[in-house]
């Protein structure tokens, strides 16, 4: 019996979570890459312990891909299941409560660097194929595959997926990265939005100088960015590039009135941020802003002297990172572009401007009607005891759409984070009950999957 099975190793599944989480595998800092590779075979121990064939590590240009499989029999489906072992810097440390890579459990929640994103919800994966194969109940084949790029874009994933197809193939792609909307309100997520990342330099005099000698003579470069940027948005809160919206993907009345079935209240929403107010485009509520619209922000601004104390410069150059995150029919390439040839023409005379791209990823979108969706949709009222609402998630994975390009196959994107997870930030936490409901929840996606395509066969 499973639940048997999962009574029984509880302890040992977290244990095993906080050692992994242990790892500090930051794949945007070299100075992590002997932890990356740590991780990578840690899941490679710890898929083959699972019970499943051919784990092994293959090696990218980049951080390497942790494979595995169970074939059980080749007339049955197989579901591809993804993941990743890296994570977010976890600067600034200063503001963590406890350390990043120290698991620490308050109120009911793991509190350490990738709890939830995306070590926490990936290992979900293996416990529950751990307990399937234990118990003989895997009824279908699983290919599992867990990388360490996709915090910095899943560079080599590409080629990697084009590349090792065959060993990949698949009928369905199936993800633990996204969240619910609350623990006993249950979500699928229907669809990501895209990511275009640059970063932006504005270049001044060739030299930091003395602010009282020069100042008023020579144009501030970071004046110039905080001009450049502010001017990004108008004043009711759209985004001011010529052509942005061009392609932009309008839901119908229907389709916006069936996404406001999921519950919100604005003013908790306000507490729980300590926000004064809300604030985005106009004509959309808080959750289209984060979900169905495009969006463009600064993700971090330098220049100039910003130590202890006061040191009057003016300075040579000032820097930002900026995202935008898209939505279905905008390309990230064509965005990238038009920003950049937009950024440029704003720019004084008095400065020189450089865009940098860095990367990106295509909105994605999940047909509710399909085998695949209505598998998910069941796990969750079985799991759950109650029907699984369909959202779009307002972040970006973006080999969900490689899949599809490169495998021919949808993703379902089960998720069992929640908004106050901190994914991120300083304090990422992941709750224990989310931890332990994917785990009893997942086996319920293969025994329904399992059915819904012997019954299309049978049809």
């Amino acid at each position: 019996m499973l639940s048997t099975y999962f009574a029984e190793h509880k302890e040992r599944f977290l244990n095993e979570l906080f050692d992994l989480l242990r790892i500090p595998s930051v794949s945007a800092d070299s100075k992590f890459k002997p932890d990356m590779s740590r991780a990578a075979e840690f899941v490679k121990e710890k898929l083959t312990a699972a019970g499943l064939d051919k784990a092994g590590i293959h090696e990218t240009p980049g951080h390497p891909v942790v494979y595995a499989e169970k074939i059980i029999d080749d007339s049955l489906p197989t579901v591809l299941v993804y993941g990743h072992y890296d994570v977010q810097p976890a600067d600034p440390y200063e503001l963590w409560n406890t350390p990043p890579f120290e698991p620490t459990i308050r109120n009911e929640r793991i509190y350490a660097r990738g709890s939830c994103d995306d070590k926490g919800q990936f290992y979900m994966h293996v416990k529950a194929l751990e307990a399937m194969l234990a118990t003989d109940g895997l009824p279908c084949n699983v290919k599992v595959m867990i990388e360490g790029e996709e915090e910095i874009g899943s560079d080599h994933l590409g080629k990697f997926v084009a590349e090792n197809r065959e060993m990949l193939k698949a009928d369905v792609v199936l993800i633990s990265d996204t969240s619910i909307i609350a623990n006993d309100v249950p979500s699928i997520e229907a669809g990501l939005r895209g990511l275009s990342y640059v970063e932006v330099e504005v270049v001044g005099p060739n030299r930091d100088l003395h602010s009282g000698v020069y100042g008023g003579a020579v144009q501030n470069p970071l004046n110039v960015l905080c001009q450049l940027i502010a001017s990004l948005h108008d004043e009711k809160g759209r985004i001011t590039i010529p052509g942005f919206y061009d392609k932009v993907e309008e839901l119908s009345a229907e389709e916006r009135a069936a996404l406001a079935e999921a519950p919100f209240d604005e003013e908790e929403y306000e507490r729980d941020l300590g926000l004064k107010a809300v604030f985005g485009e106009e004509g959309y509520t808080s959750p289209e802003r984060a979900s169905i619209r495009p969006t463009l922000d600064v993700n971090g601004i330098w220049g100039g002297y910003i130590g202890e104390g006061a040191k009057t410069v003016l300075p040579g150059k000032a820097q930002a990172k900026i995202s935008m995150r898209l939505v279905p029919n905008q390309d990230p390439d064509e965005i990238t572009e038009l920003f950049t040839k937009h950024f440029v023409a704003i720019a004084p005379p008095t400065v020189s401007v450089k865009v940098t791209p860095h990367h990106g990823g295509q909105p994605y979108v999940t047909p509710t009607d399909s085998v695949e969706f209505e598998a998910a949709r069941r796990a969750f009222r079985e799991s759950w005891g109650k029907d699984a609402i369909p959202t779009r998630g307002g972040g970006s994975i973006p080999i969900v759409a490689l899949f599809e390009k490169e495998l021919g196959i949808k993703s379902i994107l089960m998720g069992f984070g929640l908004d106050i997870d901190a994914l991120h930030s300083p304090n990422e936490s992941y709750g224990l009950f989310n931890f332990y409901k994917g785990i009893e929840t997942i086996p319920y996606f293969y025994k329904h999957y399992a059915d819904l395509k012997k019954t299309v066969v049978d049809a």
